[in-house]
């Protein structure tokens, strides 16, 4: 109990998700949420932090014994360039978890990618892949990664592959078992889900929840 959490990256599909479920769990008090604008949740629990991403470490942010979500993310398209992509997806999340790490944060959970890998020729995964290995050199006291598939959920703004995934997944979700099941498109509610069952897990050192995992969490409910 008496649980604190600071999430950066409210205002994405995984992130609203995530926070409604902290307001919702009595395990946690205090719910800091770090945006670039204000939103319109109210709740006695949450307070929500108005930041410049660009300025982080010079951010007075108290991260000492809290949970630190980061659902921090982005494509291409929507970024604009592979280096606006980057700093999005690969600066914001270390700078996060370097200053957890200074501060004394409890744990950082990460939203990564399915097929993240310094090694991938693809720059998307190639990407997620850097952000992983850097952050894992921080030695977080936890450390959790989560790589969702495409993710299902009401975004604001229109995907092409999500929403194809969307429409399509009951007739397709036969076809995602044995080998194939670890792509199955999964909710960013579940994914959410997880991440706070992660957290509440207190386990120390670095993990990794592949979709599979979350694929199955979600069938269980």
């Amino acid at each position: 109990m008496n649980r604190r959490a600071v999430v950066a990256g409210a205002t994405g599909l995984i992130g609203k998700e995530l926070v409604q479920l902290l307001l919702n769990d009595p395990a946690y008090t205090s719910i800091t949420s770090l945006v670039r604008r204000r939103t319109d949740i109210v709740h006695p629990k949450l307070m929500e932090q108005v930041i410049d991403f660009d300025q982080l470490q010079q951010v007075d942010v108290q991260l000492d014994g809290a949970d630190v979500f980061c659902t921090l993310g982005t494509t291409i398209k929507k970024a604009g360039s592979q280096e606006a992509f980057r700093k999005v997806d690969y600066q914001y999340p270390l700078s996060l978890g370097q200053l957890a790490s200074r501060q004394g944060a409890k744990q950082l959970l990460l939203v990564s990618a399915i097929g993240a890998n310094p090694s991938s020729r693809a720059f998307y995964t190639r990407v997620k892949g850097e952000v992983e290995e850097a952050l894992r050199s921080l030695e977080l006291p936890a450390l959790h990664i989560f790589r969702p598939s495409l993710l299902l959920g009401k975004r604001e703004e229109f995907r092409f592959g999500e929403r194809i995934a969307a429409s399509l997944s009951g007739l397709l979700s036969p076809l995602f078992s044995g080998a194939l099941r670890k792509y199955a498109p999964v909710q960013a509610s579940s994914v959410a889900k997880a991440m706070i069952f992660a957290a509440k897990s207190n386990q120390a050192g670095n993990h990794i929840h592949e979709n599979e995992q979350l694929v199955k969490l979600e069938q269980e409910k």
